[in-house]
């Protein structure tokens, strides 16, 4: 966490700077580029925000709308990446990259069953929220859908990380130099999440087969 810390901090000094100066433009700015895969930390944008919201210089509610409105605006560009991409790039050059027709056909049955729940609840991940407009994109989920998913997780991420800041007040610096920390919590939730799903699956194939054996079973 040590070394991590050491490259993510630069960009958090960087990120508090242009809200600084910016305000609500930096910050909308910022979780633009966050959500179009770009590596900015939307935790250092929005605590600071927060922190903003403490002194006075904005209310909760315009920081909370900039930080969701412009992570939406960013997602749109990376879906439209991922989209574009399928045709231009994967598609026709999918073999150079190690990607088969068959993993495109993954991903579009994946978000045709878990696609809802998977916008929404990434989108309260750090990291992960970041890049999973692309396969959402490269999946072909319907546009609209995956606005309104992406706009209602990304509320509460957003209001949370705002309303910390906010509780933090004065002691923002001490919240500053302890971001890294965060990557404990989301390593947890990605493992209990990729966890969860292998458990569920395991179950649903197990049901089905049972489902599939009783027929078999009646005619003997």
């Amino acid at each position: 966490m040590p070394v991590f810390a050491s490259i993510t901090d630069p960009i958090v000094e960087v990120a508090v700077d242009v809200v600084d100066a910016l305000g609500l433009p930096g910050v909308f700015l910022l979780m633009v580029l966050e959500s179009a895969c770009i590596p900015v930390p939307s935790e250092a944008t929005m605590l600071f925000a927060g922190f903003n919201v403490s002194r006075g210089e904005y209310s909760l509610f315009a920081a909370v709308a900039a930080g969701s409105l412009a992570n939406l605006l960013g997602s749109w560009i990376a879906y439209w990446v991922g989209y574009a991409g399928r045709v231009d790039l994967l598609e026709k050059h999918g073999k150079k990259l190690h990607i088969k027709k068959s993993h495109l056909e993954w991903a579009d049955r994946w978000f045709e069953r878990h696609g809802d729940a998977t916008v929404f609840f990434t989108r309260m991940l750090p990291i992960i929220r970041t890049f999973i407009s692309l396969p959402a994109g490269v999946a072909r989920m319907p546009f609209w859908r995956f606005s309104a998913l992406t706009l209602l997780g990304c509320v509460p991420w957003v209001l949370m990380l705002t309303y910390i800041g906010k509780q933090a007040g004065d002691n923002w610096e001490d919240w500053k130099d302890s971001l890294h920390y965060v990557d404990y919590v989301v390593a947890a939730a990605i493992v209990l999440g990729v966890a969860y799903l292998f458990i569920r699956a395991r179950r649903r194939r197990r049901d089905a087969g049972a489902q599939g054996d009783e027929p078999a079973a009646e005619t003997t």
